[in-house]
């Protein structure tokens, strides 16, 4: 906020009501450039998405996936799962919301396999034991869930 408004009960009403800095009248025009360019360098760190999971790092913004610092090349929709899976970690997602999250936007068809063939096809990248799964495991009924942190 810049304003003329002085007072300690202003300032503090101000900020109260959401304003991420307060400077009163007369200010420095300097001071006001080192500020406006401070709450810039914190809205730019904020953008950049990346999910750590354990010895996994999903960088959203690049779509980039790691194991430890070794890049794992994954495809688009495997790596839209992952991101679902990672932000959604240590809760079970269904089957049908994962479904309807990733390739069902308009009510139509989608072939029941696709899920199961891109979760195995996750596996045999991630997984030391693909057969024996214990990043992405299912959740027999239901769907699968995301324990990379082990």
């Amino acid at each position: 906020m810049l304003t003329a408004c002085d007072l300690e009960t202003d300032e503090v009403s101000g900020l109260l009501a959401g304003a991420d800095d307060y400077i009163t009248k007369p200010f420095s025009l300097s001071v006001l450039r080192a500020r406006v360019a401070a709450l810039l360098r914190r809205t730019e760190s904020k953008s950049c998405h990346v999910i750590f999971s354990g010895k996994y790092k999903l960088d959203a913004d690049h779509y980039k996936f790691f194991c430890e610092s070794e890049e794992i090349s994954v495809s688009i929709t495997e790596f839209k799962l992952l991101s679902l899976l990672m932000e959604n970690a240590g809760h079970v997602l269904s089957k049908e919301q994962i479904l309807s999250l990733l390739w069902d936007n308009e009510g139509n068809f989608v072939d029941e396999n696709i899920l199961p063939v891109n979760i195995s096809r996750l596996r045999a990248k991630i997984e030391r034991d693909p057969k024996n799964p214990e990043t992405i495991r299912t959740v027999h009924g239901i769907g699968y869930i995301w324990n990379g942190g082990v």
